[in-house]
């Protein structure tokens, strides 16, 4: 394949739909037509001789020969970047590092590991995201971060089943805990019993793969009774404050709970235990990268 056969543009939008993983978020994010979108993959499939997409329903997933295509892509595109900033007279980019984190690692985590690498080496500029697993697993294959904190519940499978498997590091394993109104009958002094736990009132994520239910406590015998959705943690620890159920939640947002919450430990049932996941493409870390890898291995040791 000859990469001087085809437009920047093709591989522009060639790569924001590997991250995105469907044609019609990819057009929404680049602000084009599906029907443009479609048209540069099919100009990139003409030179390649081969597909790079493979259809499914709900998206498309990379083909072998569409891996090999992206990544010699992401690179065709970073030296063109560096040569724009640099005709532009602006710094390279070399001390730049890009984080992709789950929505419960920004509380504390995503926050004290920064603020851990702006004390000790101020020259590295961190960009950070919010993201699902699926798109930040997406975005590391896609080139559009360097690094991802995910979140990891049992049985601790890899977040896909492409290749070359993602490098992945437990930062962090924990119990998960409960949050109660302070004013709720199992505000205690002590641990709850995993049966007292029938009955209750929850508060949830929305319905999203493997985050199906994300909120209630795992394993319960009954149909949970689902009082309220919300994706945001700290809307969900709000409504635990306001007396308006109960919701799960990692060891490490214990400390970050709002006025009105109570954290307790459950026993009785099998232990629910939560990983934190640093997962990255496999191969050398750039320097950034390192430095904000190990300041995140320290976050999480606190």
């Amino acid at each position: 394949m000859d990469f001087g056969d085809v437009s920047l543009v093709a591989l522009r939008v060639f790569r924001e739909v590997a991250e995105r993983g469907t044609l019609t978020a990819a057009a929404a994010a680049l602000g084009y037509t599906q029907s443009a979108v479609s048209r540069q993959i099919a100009s990139l499939e003409r030179v390649a001789r081969t597909p790079v997409l493979e259809r499914r329903p709900g998206g498309v997933r990379l083909t072998t020969a569409g891996t090999v295509v992206l990544r010699r892509a992401i690179a065709v595109l970073d030296e063109i970047d560096a040569a724009g900033r640099e005709l532009a007279g602006l710094p390279a980019d070399a001390g730049t590092v890009r984080l992709g984190w789950f929505p419960s690692a920004g509380a504390v985590l995503v926050p004290r590991a920064v603020a851990e690498l702006r004390r000790t080496h101020p020259a590295v500029t961190v960009l950070t995201r919010e993201g699902t697993t699926p798109v930040l697993v997406r975005a590391l294959r896609a080139g559009t971060v360097d690094l991802a904190v995910l979140g990891s519940a049992p049985p601790f499978r890899p977040p896909d089943a492409e290749t070359p498997a993602l490098h992945r590091e437990t930062l962090a394993e924990r119990t998960l805990r409960l949050a109660v109104p302070t004013g709720h009958p199992l505000a205690g002094a002590g641990p709850v019993d995993v049966a007292d736990l029938r009955g209750q009132r929850w508060i949830a994520g929305p319905s999203a793969g493997e985050d199906t239910l994300m909120g209630v406590w795992p394993g319960l015998d009954e149909r949970p009774e689902i009082a309220h959705t919300a994706r945001d943690w700290l809307a969900k620890l709000s409504l635990v404050a306001a007396g308006c159920g109960l919701t799960t939640l990692p060891a490490s947002l214990a400390e970050a709970v709002p006025p009105g919450v109570r954290v307790l430990e459950v026993r009785g049932g099998p232990s629910e235990r939560r990983r934190v996941v640093l997962a990255r493409l496999p191969g050398p870390l750039s320097e950034p990268a390192a430095l904000l890898a190990e300041a995140l291995r320290h976050a999480a040791a606190e």
